[in-house]
């Protein structure tokens, strides 16, 4: 039986019963059937057999979406040697490493007879029968203006630059040039975030949606993985996001929103790290020795008159001596100017056992005369008005923030928004208070 003919036999079965024989095979049956995608593709990773014109994938991480996509781009050129593709990624280093040369990319995933050619100078694919695809960065959305596709492939869509509107603007640019072709097409892959260009794509009626949980791809991950991040993700929001690809609903009336703090968050590749007029440590001690979290939150204030919300290093049920050791840990780490700590539960307490951990940590005692959520507004409004930045996602912590309630309560996971008072702690320190400006000094 040759392996085309083994191929259909084994298409012909019941996904269950097909994933069982193909567990059977031999190494090098495997290997001979390797380049026959929809063996191995799940229901989740095949295009949607009706008519469409948007595919989204929006999975959770290890789900095989990038292979996915490139497996549908393949197909493309292998069948139409006029198809001019656009692969579109947040960067032109994420377009190269992930989409064309990654574990998952074009290149891997060709088969030798039928493998493009690359040319990086012209940032370019090229197939033996002619089609062509050419890279390109959502960061720059006018490099999206003018060229014509008839195909085009976006890849981690919600982790593109959202700073003003450029992931919709080299959307919107993609759309316009698919006009090649008598059926352009686009497909996006991506784990849901919270983000306009997302939530647009998704209230549109004609869109072909698929996706589905990491869970659904774990023939091919590592023995063990799934345990371990089920283990440390399970039950969190952000598992729900990045295990079950669910795209979280804000709470109505929360402060905070998932979309703001998307918005606030400033992504290494095009944001370098500013010098820094202070650095504080926020501090919400817990208020037994059991059962609760100490937020511990460090955030500084740049020349700009910017806060960048720098470490979350609270921890869960520490003993006092853990929690003072871990404040001055962290005060030590990012060299603070000041460590701010709620004294409300006993302020001579707080302060020997930090004292206690580091005799010469710069301390200030505050106490609460509001409520959690009464204070945290007026650091909102920072947020809102773009005088804060997140230096990298805090999972934990901005579950909490958008938990906090507008005009009191709490909605958000855990008994007390310990992680989210440490940050309104540092920030009211940092851009609401009587401040001095002492030299400028960079990390």
């Amino acid at each position: 039986m040759s392996r085309s003919d083994r191929a259909e036999t084994l298409l012909g079965l019941e996904p269950e019963q097909r994933r069982e024989e193909l567990r059977l095979l031999s190494h090098a049956e495997r290997a001979a059937l390797g380049r026959h995608w929809r063996l191995w593709a799940h229901p989740g990773q095949l295009p949607p057999p009706e008519a469409w014109h948007l595919w989204l994938i929006m999975a959770g991480r290890g789900f095989g979406k990038t292979r996915a996509g490139a497996e549908w781009v393949r197909a493309i050129a292998e069948a139409d040697p006029t198809a001019r593709i656009a692969l579109v990624a947040a960067s032109l280093g994420e377009a190269r490493r992930v989409m064309v040369e990654g574990e998952s990319g074009l290149l891997a995933i060709a088969s030798p007879r039928k493998r493009p050619r690359f040319e990086p100078s012209r940032r370019q694919l090229v197939w033996p029968g002619g089609a062509r695809a050419t890279f390109y960065s959502a960061a720059e959305p006018e490099s999206l203006r003018g060229p014509q596709h008839s195909h085009a492939w976006g890849d981690e869509i919600a982790k593109w630059d959202q700073s003003g509107g450029r992931a919709e603007a080299a959307w919107n640019n993609l759309l316009l040039g698919l006009r090649l072709g008598r059926d352009p097409r686009v497909a996006a892959t991506t784990t849901p975030r919270a983000v306009p260009l997302l939530r647009r794509l998704i209230a549109q009626d004609a869109i072909a949606l698929t996706g589905g949980p990491t869970a659904a791809n774990a023939d091919n991950l590592p023995p063990g993985f799934l345990d371990a991040v089920q283990r440390d993700f399970a039950g969190t929001a952000l598992g729900r996001q990045e295990l079950l690809g669910e795209l979280l609903e804000d709470v109505e009336g929360a402060l905070w929103s998932r979309s703001l703090l998307e918005r606030c968050r400033a992504e290494d590749a095009k944001d370098e790290r500013p010098a820094l007029l202070r650095v504080v440590v926020g501090v919400d001690p817990p208020a037994s020795s059991h059962g609760d979290e100490c937020g511990i939150v460090v955030a500084g204030l740049g020349a700009d008159g910017v806060a960048l919300v720098l470490a979350d290093c609270s921890l869960a049920k520490p003993s006092p001596e853990r929690w003072a050791r871990g404040v001055a840990e962290a005060a030590r780490a990012w060299h603070a100017d000041r460590v701010v700590a709620e004294a409300n539960q006993g302020g001579a307490m707080v302060a020997s056992v930090l004292r206690a951990a580091e005799f010469s940590l710069p301390l200030k005692l505050v106490h609460a005369s509001r409520g959690k959520a009464a204070r945290a507004e007026p650091v909102a409004m920072l947020y809102e008005a773009g005088r804060v930045r997140h230096s990298a996602l805090f999972a934990a912590l901005e579950d909490q923030l958008c938990g906090l309630m507008a005009g009191g309560g709490y909605e958000g996971p855990g008994r007390s928004p310990d992680r989210a008072d440490a940050l309104v702690w540092a920030l009211t320190e940092l851009m609401l208070g009587r401040r001095v400006r002492p030299r400028i000094r960079s990390l």
